[in-house]
This record gives C-alpha cells, structure tokens and sequence, in this order.
C-alpha cells in the first residue's frame, strides 16, 4: 500500500472533541475541521467555545456523565455518525497527595479517567465501520509527578486503558492511541521557563504541534498504528531526568 497526502485529510468524517475551549482542545478541534470534518466540541466554560470552527456545540461538564451520553448520541443523530473521539478534557491541581481530600480525589478521577471510559462507550456503537479514538494524556502518566499524584495516576490509568482497548475494539477496526504533550504553554499552565535545559529541541511547543499528531491518528496514514501512544515534548520524556547545562553538553 502507498500512502498519499489524502491520507491525511478527513473530508466528511464526524469527529467529537472535549475541552475544546481553548488551548490543546481548540487547536485540535480547528485543525480537524481544517482537514475537512464535521466536528462537535463541549466544554464546561462556554467562553472559547465561540472561536472554533464547530458544526455542533455544547457546554456541560464532562463529569457529568449522563450529559457526556446524551451529547453523543446528539451527535449521531444530527451528524449521522461519529468517526473521531478525542477525549482531551482533563485537569488537576497542585496538592500534596494527604492534602487532596477524597471529594478532590473523586473529582479528578472524574474528570480526567471516567469522562474517557464513559466517551469511549458511547461512541463505539456509532462507529459501525470503524473509526479512531485519540486520548490526549501527559508526560505525567510516564514518570512521578509530586503534587499531582492522583492526576498523573488518572493519565497512567488512560494510557494502560489504551492498549487494552486496542485489543478488544481492533475487530470493529477502531483505532485507540494517545498524544502525550509536554512543554506547550497553554491557558492551564501558561509560560514555561528553562525549555532549552529540558527539551532536546530548543524552543517550546505549540498547541498546533499536539493537534498536528491527532490528525495524523485519526486519518488513514495511521490506519497500522493503534495501542500507541505518540509524544509530543521536544525530548523530554527521552531526556529522563538529564538537563542541558550551560555548557551545552547533558548532566544527569
């Protein structure tokens, strides 16, 4: 099989993504929609929502789960079908793990690993002739991460529920990958200091960089790739812990 830069575009294919409010989620969502889906997007806070280029949009949290459901079978109803999940709404805080009270506990395990699984089973039985699912992770779910242990435990567990599912859903030829970013300044996190001491490139990332890897997840030219996950972090996870120093040479 020869692949062809048609491989990349994804004209008519109905694509969902949450968090699409701004950072990650918003690059995603418009780079789909600029390769030819039809997308649907939902975040809880409504105020980014107007920027993106979006054939159908809701405002819920995804931790509402019977919202989540809902939501997709909208989706199908008035799109016909879903060919495209990407689950990229997520977040944490910063807390010691005795600080975080069960309730805390509850949500982030809420919003960051039960909004992924209920996605996944609502959207399998509208992808009758296949389709892909791309969950956007975090360098976190490869390494310790203090101050956000539960955090980075939920994006272990999605990452681990990836290869799994790859498995079991590779008979119905749907797809399950992840996109693992690092040091690109979003909203969430803002700017971030000493890129050239961390990364192996020496310059940050860009949302559009992540949203570049979830196109080519979800098209064609990734039709042999599932059960992976693909990191976009300049090196950092393979710098494991080394640091550029002033002289330009690594130190661990």
């Amino acid at each position: 099989m020869v692949h062809t830069p048609d491989d990349l575009l994804l004209t008519d294919r109905v694509a969902i993504v949450t968090g699409a409010g701004q950072g990650i989620g918003a690059a995603v969502a418009r780079s789909l929609h600029r390769f030819g889906s039809y997308v649907a997007v939902v975040d809880r806070d409504p105020s980014g929502l107007d920027e993106v280029d979006a054939d159908l949009t809701e405002v819920f949290d995804v931790r509402d789960g019977a919202a989540l459901t809902a939501f997709v079978q909208r989706v199908a109803a008035e799109l016909g079908r879903i060919d495209i999940l990407v689950n990229n709404a997520g977040g944490g805080f910063e807390a010691g793990f005795v600080e975080v009270s069960a309730r805390g506990e509850a949500a982030l395990i809420s919003e960051n690993f039960t909004s992924v699984t209920h996605g996944i089973r609502a959207v399998v039985p509208h992808m009758e002739a296949g389709g892909s699912i791309v969950n956007v992770t975090s360098i976190e779910a490869h390494r310790a991460a203090p101050g956000f242990a539960v955090y980075a435990a939920m994006k272990a567990a999605v990452a681990n529920l990836t290869m799994s599912l790859a498995l079991e859903l590779g008979d119905r030829r749907i797809r399950v990958n992840c996109v693992a970013p690092d040091v690109i300044p979003t909203p969430g996190v803002g700017e971030l200091a000493g890129v050239a001491e961390r990364t192996a490139l020496p310059f940050a990332g860009h949302v559009d960089d992540v949203a570049a890897a979830v196109v080519w997840l979800a098209g064609d030219g990734a039709r042999f790739v599932t059960g992976s996950t693909v990191h976009v972090d300049g090196g950092n996870r393979a710098a494991a812990g080394w640091v550029r120093q002033a002289d330009g040479r690594w130190h661990p």
